[in-house]
């Protein structure tokens, strides 16, 4: 692979996002075909991105684990100080002041992209008996650090971008979803360290999760970018499926969601974005909105077979959505053929392209949330 990652590479390119993926595709390919092959590709891809961006980078002043830990230690607690993006630039100094367009490629942590991570190990459980516990630690170091505090403690916000030590705020802003993404996921590393064999996680996340779920309730996610848009019915999807272990404000927040998730797609629509020439557009961004409307139909079936919900708002918010799911078919349709026929435009973000189109492809491992886990998983 042109990452480094098989046939392992002395440049490893890995970049957090872009992989988080990338385990659940493996995943889903091992799930359709039953070819171990797959299955050590996910493995293999969890333990690198550990090694590479649990680690400071070559060309930083400091050395090791970014968590301080030793190198024993750090090989078994590899996400106690976060992970790295994997941007190609080193994080800005502090003395350094903001360049806007260079900060985009500098390095540092992503609170949204940490998520993403946690979430890709909750899909690994199956398989990687440490999984849950380095997701609990990633989530736990993640809020504590990533985390807004007014002048009494009490969590206001999540900082948008952290260094990499995760001792200053790059970009102080808060992301718009963030709050929300960090409360779901955090309550599904919960619900993967239940369905484990451990049957629990070492890190206790109740406290951030009751934080991060003031900040939730109420509040208006409205947005009309391609790419938040599927990040908020991704974050619909897996609210849903927590069976049995429905907070009491759960029903309100998923037909807030998808209220503004209806709002937002007729806003996309109406500025006919998706209409304009495929050189001003980026395929990425629009392949996450077809991701997140793959998971309609999980949703309206899940909303009908289970017990989050069943007032008339939150039917008739799902079925307002439900014929708009064919638009994911035609992103899809749009996009496919750069695989083979690539342009400028394409390869300038292929890597992510590419694994964004193969999860709006085969979109089940990453659109679900564990559900039991088998005691052969793991071998002798």
């Amino acid at each position: 692979m042109r990452t480094g990652l098989s046939p392992g590479a002395q440049h490893q390119q890995r970049y957090l996002w872009t992989d988080a993926f990338a385990v659940c595709n493996f995943l889903e390919l091992f799930q359709r075909t039953g070819d171990q092959q797959y299955l050590l590709c996910a493995e293999a891809l969890i333990d690198q991105v550990h090694s590479v961006l649990g680690r400071y980078r070559k060309d930083d002043a400091r050395h090791g684990w970014i968590s301080g830990l030793d190198e024993e230690s750090g090989r078994h607690h590899p996400t106690a100080g976060g992970l790295r993006i994997g941007k190609p630039l080193k994080e800005r100094d502090v003395d350094e002041p903001v360049d806007e367009r260079l900060e985009w490629d500098r390095d540092g942590q992503y609170f949204h992209y940490i998520t993403k991570w946690m979430h890709a190990l909750c899909q690994a459980v199956f398989f990687v008996r440490d999984a849950p516990r380095w997701a609990a630690e990633l989530g736990g170091v993640a809020l504590e650090r990533f985390a807004r505090r007014a002048g009494s403690g009490e969590v206001v916000g999540v900082y948008w971008k952290m260094s990499t030590d995760l001792s200053r705020p790059l970009i102080p802003a808060s992301g718009r979803h963030d709050a929300l993404d960090g409360f779901i996921t955090l309550r599904e590393v919960l619900h993967a360290g239940a369905k484990s064999l451990d049957n629990a996680v070492a890190t206790d996340l109740n406290e951030a999760i009751e934080s991060l779920s003031v900040i939730c309730q109420p509040r208006d996610w409205t947005t009309d970018d391609t790419l938040g848009l599927g990040g908020l019915l991704f974050d619909a999807c897996r609210l849903c499926q927590f069976f049995g272990e429905q907070r009491s404000g759960d029903a309100r927040l998923l037909q807030d969601i998808l209220d503004a998730c209806g709002r937002g797609l007729m806003s996309l629509l109406a500025s006919r974005q998706l209409t304009r020439p495929l050189s001003h557009r980026l395929a990425f961004r629009e392949l996450g909105l077809a991701i997140g409307l793959r998971a309609l139909p999980v949703i309206a079936e899940t909303i009908t077979t289970s017990r989050i919900g069943s007032g008339p708002g939150l039917q008739r918010a799902v079925e307002l959505l439900l014929p708009y799911e064919s638009l994911s078919e035609e992103i899809i349709r749009i996009w496919l053929p750069y695989v083979q026929h690539q342009n400028e435009n394409w390869r300038a973000h292929q890597d992510i392209n590419d694994v964004m189109l193969a999860t709006a492809l085969i979109p089940n491992r990453f659109l679900s949330v564990v559900k039991a886990v088998s005691h052969d998983c793991f071998g002798e």
